[in-house]
């Protein structure tokens, strides 16, 4: 095998394939970011052009806008390109603004806190 046909095999393994698209980028403390790649190295840090973080709470949803913004390599979990023909949310999500979703998230996160703390004072009760 040529040089070429190796370097080829390299490109296509590595993110180069997707400089200049929108992509959605998973990261390891749950958030959603999405942006045009515009740059990255051999740690898969990465540079996003456009981005803006997704938040989703119930059948409620946010984009709030980020900028330009650089991603830690070691922080990504999951990276894909958007298919920018097709619907990114099925229709039943509502689109609200910046502070409806952190209420919806405060109002989350305290049914999750009331939920662990029941389950600790009944654990005697050994429902498992």
């Amino acid at each position: 095998m040529s040089w070429a046909g190796q370097e080829d095999i390299y490109l296509s393994t590595s993110l180069a394939s997707y400089l200049d698209k929108k992509l959605l980028v998973l990261l390891r403390d749950g958030r959603k970011l999405m942006g045009i790649l515009r740059s990255f190295d051999q740690f898969a840090n990465a540079v996003l052009e456009g981005a803006c973080e997704r938040v989703i709470v119930g059948d409620l949803y946010c984009d709030i806008h980020l900028g330009l913004y650089v991603i830690r390599g070691e922080n990504v979990v999951l990276i894909g390109e958007l298919d920018l023909e097709r619907e990114e949310l099925p229709p039943h999500m509502t689109r609200v603004s910046e502070a409806e979703i952190k209420r919806a998230q405060k109002a989350e996160r305290e049914a999750t806190d009331l939920k662990g703390t029941m389950r600790k004072r009944m654990e005697f009760l050994d429902l498992d």
